[in-house]
């Protein structure tokens, strides 16, 4: 399963509660879930909402041309939507994950529920515009719910397309990623200033540093915001997978580790989606059980960061 770390203090959870404060005033990131249903938040830029659990498709979907691996996807896939998923994100840079989620999407009777969702990774408008149209081959569709900017990469040119694209009705959102620490300033001043309705950026109960900046500034601008890389690609499992919960989580239905992080990352209020990678089904229902039950408050997420912290 695909599943450093700042010192817990008094300012953190401040700017932690600040964040709460912004998005809650807003009116962004508030769950919703009828009894037994997925949670969802509101997308921002419209009010539809999306499921709070996601799915990624990094390492997990890139099994080439072996049907017998991409059928066990295709498990994987049935599972995802039979537990009310919605967002499925991949990307060119991810081998042949696209070609591996089109093989999966015609095999199964009703993908209605999915919010589809890529990005564009390379250099120049006419790379970018065979590339986009290439995914949308592979996946089998005509027009994607969401396009992302891949790492910042030529993002000026890739937005002036995307914004065209909106605009002509090819595609419903837009919006740009990055997964590394070191471009959070270079994501902040594009947030800042550019018409986005998605950024994507890594978080989870370790790394916080998008709580400082990043988060509060969604919640401002209102994007939503997607959460890649929730387990460190799995280094929060080796961690912390051997170790005890808190008798507190079944107050809110965690079960396994997956929950514990998974709400973590969702009860922030900035958070539309979180989208963890798997290749497992019995992976994929644990991380879709995080969409259940209630979510951590403030409160509680600020014991949730003491508790990891002091294993």
């Amino acid at each position: 399963m695909t599943r450093n770390s700042p010192t817990f203090n008094r300012r953190q959870v401040l700017t932690s509660m600040a964040a709460l404060g912004v998005a809650a005033k807003l009116g962004i990131g508030r769950a919703l879930a009828a009894p037994g249903a997925a949670l969802k938040r509101a997308i921002p830029a419209s009010g539809e909402q999306l499921p709070v659990i996601g799915m990624g498709s990094w390492i997990t979907f890139n099994v080439g041309g072996s049907t017998k691996l991409r059928d066990r996807r295709v498990q994987v896939l049935e599972a995802f939507f039979e537990a009310g998923g919605g967002m499925i994100d991949s990307s060119p840079m991810y081998g042949s994950s696209e070609d591996v989620i089109g093989y999966c999407l015609k095999r199964i009777p009703d993908t209605s529920a999915m919010f589809s969702a890529t990005k564009v990774w390379t250099v120049s408008k006419a790379l970018g515009i065979q590339q986009m149209e290439t995914s949308e081959r592979l996946w089998g569709t005509k027009r994607f719910d969401l396009l992302q900017i891949h790492n910042l990469l030529d993002w000026e040119t890739h937005l002036a397309t995307l914004r065209d694209w909106k605009a002509q009705g090819r595609v419903r959102y837009i919006g740009i990623t990055t997964s590394h620490g070191r471009r959070h300033g270079d994501l902040a001043e594009i947030m800042a200033k550019e018409p986005l309705d998605f950024v994507q950026l890594t978080y989870n109960i370790l790394d916080r540093e998008a709580e400082k900046r990043l988060l509060p500034l969604a919640a401002e601008r209102g994007l939503g915001v997607i959460v890649n890389r929730p387990f460190r690609r799995g280094a929060l499992f080796d961690r912390f997978e051997t170790r005890p919960l808190p008798d507190w989580a079944g107050e809110y239905e965690i079960r396994n580790w997956a929950q514990f992080l998974l709400k973590f990352i969702v009860s922030h209020p900035a958070v539309t989606c979180a989208i963890p990678a798997t290749s497992r089904v019995e992976h994929m229902r644990e991380n879709m059980g995080a969409a259940r039950g209630p979510l951590p408050d403030a409160k509680t997420r600020a014991r949730m960061i003491a508790y990891v912290e002091s294993l």
